[in-house]
């Protein structure tokens, strides 16, 4: 069982928005972090929403896995920008949730 929940906290992913532009009606950029262990891809559903919450564009973005000695905590947090294409103006964009692709289909 040992071995289990120390797989398990290996391969945890959190994610943090950091901010967001909208370019016009049609175009919004998202900005976040993910932490996750070095060597590991991810993947993140990334939202813009309008200023009723509700969704104007969606994307799933691959995280690439990076190196320990590519970012100042050994590899695991990495910044990220998303372009989401909307169907009409968002006020707003936030990470909805963070993957381990292949991962037992769980999101985090």
């Amino acid at each position: 069982m040992a071995w289990v929940s120390t797989s398990n906290s290996l391969t945890t992913v959190s994610f943090k928005d950091i901010g967001y532009a909208t370019t016009d009606a049609t175009v919004a950029e998202v900005d976040f972090q993910v932490t996750r262990e070095p060597g590991t891809a991810v993947k993140c559903a990334v939202k813009a929403l309008d200023s009723k919450f509700a969704v104007v564009g969606w994307k799933v973005v691959d995280v690439p896995p990076s190196q320990a000695e590519e970012t100042a905590d050994g590899g695991r947090t990495v910044s990220q920008r998303v372009t989401v294409r909307t169907e009409s103006l968002s006020v707003s964009g936030v990470v909805d949730s963070c993957w381990i692709p292949g991962s037992s289909g769980q999101k985090m």
